[in-house]
């Protein structure tokens, strides 16, 4: 959901700035009526400014004729991308199309940098919130001294984290010697980015892309089958397309659209802020269209 919709009081956090929370269900409708419940002030969370609260269910069985999609170029065809599955997407938003929606091509140069701007927050910022106990600092909600208790001692603990997290908090550690500057740096190209959002969605009522790039690797029968540098790649192959929206606060879904080697592929819908019924709206006439295991 859009940034702060949903209150995230009583979740560890990873970075004020990025941290949100939003249901995941085996269905649009089980999303939308999970997302009323969920969404709101709860009086608490500092985050939560502006809301703009819908009856997400009231926009399921509306058609989409008219809504216009921009699929955005520069998620598809990275060096990291599988064709099958970029072909399975696209495949996905013909689909749209035959619904009655008008799908056209746009452009965003900025969307690969992202990734970087992504990195310059996330880095900095979970290593300030773990170094404190998970308790971050300049957020007014309720602090948990039980959370604090529980965290102290983390660095003893090193070993059970997951690769890709050990990696962020060495690399956390390492930019602490610039005392925030890449940090102060990325929080201001956040605007930038979210700028060029805004500006393809003034023209389009949604975006679309792969949720990821490549369909999900086979997990290894031990530890030692695989590699830190495989371990890592594989980690963060996840987020071309998804650690963008996760700083730019838009809200954004992953629908399942098509098999491809048996393995499902995911097409991802963003919207501006707060309009969430638009994704609702497009999920739900997709979803009805078909089985998405036989696109």
């Amino acid at each position: 959901p859009t940034h702060g919709l949903v209150p995230y009081t009583g979740i560890i956090g990873m970075e004020a700035m990025l941290d949100h929370v939003g249901p995941i269900s085996a269905g649009v409708a089980d999303n939308a009526l999970t997302l009323e419940v969920l969404a709101g002030h709860d009086g608490l969370d500092s985050r939560q400014r502006e809301l703009q609260v819908h009856r997400y269910t009231d926009f399921l069985d509306r058609d989409i004729k008219g809504m216009k999609i921009g699929v955005v170029r520069e998620g598809f065809g990275t060096h990291l991308s599988e064709p099958e599955v970029d072909e399975c997407v696209h495949a996905a938003a013909d689909r749209l199309t035959s619904l009655g929606a008008e799908v056209e091509d746009v452009s965003i140069p900025m969307h690969p940098q992202g990734v970087a701007v992504w990195g310059g927050v996330i880095t900095d910022g979970l290593w300030q919130t773990l170094r404190l106990n998970g308790q971050g600092y300049n957020v007014d909600t309720v602090y948990s001294p039980a959370l604090h208790r529980a965290m102290e001692g983390w660095q003893a603990k090193q070993d059970q984290f997951p690769i890709n997290v050990k990696m962020l908090v060495l690399l956390g550690k390492y930019v602490e010697r610039f005392n925030g500057g890449y940090y102060g740096k990325a929080r201001n190209l956040v605007r930038r980015l979210r700028r060029a959002y805004d500006t393809a969605l003034h023209d389009c009522d949604l975006l679309l892309m792969p949720t990821t790039v490549q369909k999900s690797s086979p997990n290894p029968r031990t530890r030692e089958e695989l590699t830190p540098d495989q371990m890592i790649t594989l980690a963060f192959n996840t987020l071309l397309n998804t650690c963008q929206f996760d700083i730019s606060g838009h809200p954004a879904m992953s629908v399942p659209c098509g098999l491809r080697d048996g393995l499902p592929v995911g097409m991802m819908l963003v919207a501006r802020h707060f309009n969430e019924p638009a994704i609702y709206r497009a999920a739900h006439a997709f979803e009805r269209a078909g089985d998405w295991q036989t696109y």
